[in-house]
């Protein structure tokens, strides 16, 4: 039992982790008449949550994610579900129990969880899928926009502020590493891409 009960607290902790990373450096807030949710990539760069018909392809599947901050490492299980009409995602302690979810439909991110606390900023999660799975000319618009530019070689992208490179994301056949430089985390997601 303590070893379950381990795996259930380093769940938490990599979820707290992530609400340290989006909460600690960035605030979500609308201001008035706007309806579309958006996050701050820098703090001073607002990037517009985009669309759910730019994905650049229907994902359904499970994913395994190993994040990083600093000198703590984390492992949780997600079960994606992307496509025109949406994003759609349950995540997983490593027993396979609900620890949440995450739905991003028609232009509203919705998040429910009896484990996650209330300050967990799900735009973020949200942002971070669409720059990895999104379609790469709709993402450069709408980062030019907020004042950043957006490039895609081969299987590398880039988010640069100026001559800054801020995030970058490595894409492979079963996985996808996102760096973010300014924040200071990554991670990896291991799945059937």
């Amino acid at each position: 039992m303590k070893y379950i009960l381990k795996l259930d607290i380093k769940t938490i902790l990599f979820l707290l982790f992530l609400t340290g990373i989006f909460g600690f450096f960035s605030c979500v807030t609308n201001t008035a008449g706007e309806n579309v949710p958006f996050v701050w990539l820098t703090n001073s760069n607002k990037f517009i949550l985009l669309p759910a018909r730019y994905i650049e392809k229907p994902l359904d599947g499970y994913q395994q994610i190993n994040a990083s901050f600093g000198r703590q490492e984390y492992q949780m299980n997600t079960w994606v579900k992307a496509d025109e009409n949406g994003i759609e995602m349950i995540l997983l302690n490593e027993m396979g129990a609900n620890m949440g979810e995450l739905s991003f439909r028609d232009d509203v991110v919705s998040f429910t969880s009896a484990v996650f606390p209330p300050s967990v900023k799900p735009e973020y999660i949200i942002a971070d899928f669409q720059l990895c799975f999104y379609d790469a000319q709709a993402l450069g618009k709408a980062l030019e926009k907020s004042g950043l530019s957006f490039s895609e070689t081969g299987n590398l992208r880039q988010v640069h502020k100026k001559k800054s490179l801020i995030i970058e994301i490595t894409k492979n056949e079963n996985s996808v590493k996102i760096n973010n430089h300014l924040r200071g985390y990554n991670y990896t997601l291991e799945g059937d891409f």
